[in-house]
């Protein structure tokens, strides 16, 4: 069975284990979240429900079709908590971390997966590279489940109640899961500003992109003082892109919103509920406010960052804030009649500009496909759905609240989304394609009248 299975594994591509990896977390956190011991008396749990909740958690969205704080025991809690760690950190980085505890070599063959998971382009440096993640991902959590828990003492009756929703919180905010175990999101800490930054910072440090925090961490403490640090185009771009679209949704939010929901609010509970909302939109799925009272430019606003979604290489999904800044600087150096993309004195590689043009049109056309299928299947608004399904490709898990009102068949396509958007539009495509064959012959070539 064992040299059956190598050869099958053989003829997939990367990509196509990945996914099959990926398959198999959702089937074991399905199984260990329908455990008795997971599960509250009584607790209104479905197989459907469990394949939703499953997939949502390891693809990191948060959009459910239960309440954790109702269905889930505390072991539940734990075990919920552990799935969010393999889908925000990816799997093949804890599954190399347990292949280095037992002793096992990373091979060639591992190292591609490894590459293929972390949308990285070289195999050098790998193993050093996810220890550097899983190193820096665990200490954020921690530091931040200690501020937050030692803070929540303030709300809860117990320091075990408050640590709990402490570590929660930590690990939802910084795997930009979006669950939470208070039955509201954030929205108990509106007024709480302190909850709201230390959450923002979570959110910003798990979407920004693991690379950019390495080379933030090298750039502070490891820096060579005989030389100048420099960093990557990567870090450069996607930091530039990243913030640029966090300031314009708050921007937005704000002047959208001034004489609909903060009509009646102070200056700082506007800044606040703009810059939060536009925070968990680059992949937390957290928020401090029901979305249904934002007026539907501001949704449609929110729905475009969902889709963006948070940086390569980072707990989150969507096309990736690289993908959009290279389509900006295409469109841009196109109309301008230039033939070469330049940008922070380096030139863009014509396959990465190819890259990420198929990557938007695909997600365009399966999130086209999605909100068809949806405005046949369910009686909700259009709006609404469109909301869902950004929220859904980008595992950002904001939501109007329909996901539990959805037809079997909508929740299908949710699920079919959240997973997408998880493994990502490329290799969702090297799924169907398989491995890469170059072409051993040419047609001419012929020019097309276009446009």
């Amino acid at each position: 069975m064992n040299i059956f299975a190598r050869k099958i594994l053989s003829r997939l591509a990367p990509a196509q284990i990945i996914v099959a990896y990926y398959i198999l977390a959702v089937t074991v956190s399905m199984t260990l979240l329908s455990l008795p011991i997971s599960l509250k008396e009584n607790a209104k749990w479905t197989f459907l429900d469990a394949l939703f909740t499953a997939v949502s958690a390891v693809s990191v969205t948060g959009l459910s079709t239960i309440t954790v704080s109702d269905t889930f025991s505390v072991t539940g809690i734990f075990i919920l908590m552990f799935v969010l760690q393999f889908g925000g950190i990816g799997i093949m980085t804890l599954g190399t971390f347990f292949w280095l505890i037992l002793g096992k070599k990373i091979g060639l063959r591992e190292r591609r997966l490894i590459m293929t998971d972390q949308n990285q382009t070289s195999l050098s440096g790998l193993v050093k590279l996810l220890k550097q993640i899983l190193i820096i991902i665990i200490l954020i959590e921690i530091i931040g489940a200690v501020i937050l828990g030692s803070y929540f003492l303030r709300y809860y009756p117990t320091w075990q109640e408050a640590f709990l929703h402490g570590l929660f919180a930590s690990v939802s905010a910084t795997t930009n899961a979006g669950f939470d175990i208070t039955g509201q999101s954030l929205i108990p800490y509106a007024h709480d500003y302190f909850v709201q930054f230390v959450n923002i910072i979570l959110l910003i440090l798990g979407a920004i992109g693991f690379p950019v925090l390495i080379e933030t961490k090298e750039y502070l403490f490891n820096r060579n003082p005989q030389g100048k640090f420099h960093f990557t185009l990567y870090t450069k771009l996607t930091t530039v892109t990243f913030f640029g679209l966090l300031i314009f949704g708050t921007i937005a939010i704000l002047v959208l919103e001034i004489h609909h929901f903060f009509r009646d609010k102070s200056w700082h509970e506007a800044l606040f509920y703009s810059l939060f909302q536009s925070a968990s939109t680059r992949n937390g799925g957290l928020s401090t406010m029901n979305m249904n009272n934002f007026h539907d430019s501001t949704l449609l606003i929110l729905s475009a960052l969902m889709f963006i979604g948070a940086s390569p290489s980072s707990v989150g999904g969507g096309i990736r804030t690289t993908t959009f800044a290279l389509n900006l600087l295409f469109f841009f150096h196109f109309a301008r009649g230039n033939r070469s993309i330049k940008v922070f004195k380096r030139e863009l590689y014509e396959e990465d500009i190819i890259r990420s043009l198929v990557v938007t049109m695909m997600a365009l056309f399966i999130c086209f496909i999605a909100v068809i299928i949806l405005s046949i299947t369910e009686n909700q608004p259009l709006l609404a759905l469109i909301f869902e399904v950004a929220s859904a490709f980008g595992t950002t898990g904001l939501s109007l609240g329909i996901t539990p009102e959805l037809s079997i068949l909508g929740k299908l396509v949710i699920i079919i989304l959240m997973f997408i958007g998880r493994v990502g539009i490329l290799s969702f495509l090297f799924i169907i394609g398989g491995k890469r064959v170059e072409p051993n012959f040419h047609y001419p070539k012929e020019k097309v009248i276009i446009g």
